[in-house]
């Protein structure tokens, strides 16, 4: 059997192993919690290397990618030091392909809906979900990005894709120098909520991103709202319900009750395709369209 794993700074209390057939292969799919010890991950790491077929990085990423140019974060570099032999993904490939779809399969679920409400968007952290961006842009798409808000604490909204790209490069070689817990919630931080920045929640009709920033400033009103977004557990479903979030769609599958990250999910990739090394993004789209992922839509109020 195909063994993905991933080792993930978040709380250990999102853990979850689960089995599943993908293309008439079984593998096992395992999320691995260390509660913000980014040297527990690597120990982690050091001890699983060589003994399984893919690692995501989880709660983390290794960089960034903007208009194709790679920017590591470099206090992240040492957490993922020990790995030699095992191949080692953060789910980059899947922000860039299979998000791509999300605004397309809205038009086709809830374009009546959408078009009632208003078709406007609010991406938590556009540089963390730059395919995503872009596409919802393209789409046609109003957008609010909250880079600024959610990685620095600065309430000021970035209103195009120009402006992101333009902030993106001056900014991107600096913050990634900083420490990576000064932008990402880790271990038990991403069980805080603090409502803030209720404006531009209640402006949108879509609010879209990594889950742990959606959760992060969210209101306690959210009547009526759609949120997209990868990562979901019962947790934090129950919570969108209580909300008042008509609809949450989800971008990577769910399986046994919730959906892994995008670097659990292309570590799973990974580890099918047999080739030992991360993919490109051509052959991660060839393998989503033999799989036939996209995105889930589960109406919950």
């Amino acid at each position: 059997m195909k063994r993905a794993v991933s080792i993930s700074i978040g709380s250990s209390k999102r853990n979850k192993a689960v089995e599943v057939t993908l293309l008439g292969e079984q593998i096992s799919i395992e999320r691995i919690g260390t509660d913000g010890d980014m040297e527990a991950a690597a120990l982690k790491y050091k001890e699983l290397d060589g003994t399984v077929d893919a690692f995501g990085v989880g709660g983390a990423d290794l960089g960034a990618l903007v208009d194709g140019k790679f920017f590591p974060f470099h206090s992240v570099q040492p957490m993922v030091r020990y790995v030699k032999k095992t191949p080692l993904v953060d789910g980059g490939g899947l922000k860039n392909t299979l998000e791509n779809k999300a605004p397309a399969f809205l038009d086709a679920k809830l374009g009546d809906y959408i078009k009632a409400h208003g078709r406007k968007v609010f991406v938590t952290l556009g540089v963390d979900r730059w395919g995503l961006s872009k596409s919802f842009t393209e789409a046609g798409y109003e957008v609010v990005f909250g880079d600024l808000m959610f990685a620095l604490g600065i309430p000021i909204a970035i209103k195009s894709l120009n402006r992101l790209r333009t902030l993106a490069k001056l900014m991107i070689p600096i913050v990634t120098r900083f420490p990576f817990e000064w932008l990402y919630p880790t271990g038990e931080k991403q069980d805080v909520r603090t409502p803030k920045y209720e404006k531009y929640y209640r402006w949108a009709t879509v609010i879209a991103g990594d889950c742990h920033y959606v959760k992060k400033h969210m209101p306690d009103d959210m009547q009526g709202k759609i949120i997209v977004t990868n990562t979901t557990t019962p947790e934090d479903v129950e919570l969108f319900r209580q909300c008042g979030v008509k609809y949450l769609v989800t971008t990577t599958p769910v399986l046994d009750g919730r959906s892994f990250g995008t670097n659990m999910m292309e570590a799973a990739l990974v580890a099918i395709s047999g080739k030992n090394r991360p993919l490109t993004w051509d052959e991660y789209s060839e393998l989503l369209e033999k799989l036939g992922f996209e995105p889930q839509l589960q109406e919950l109020n």
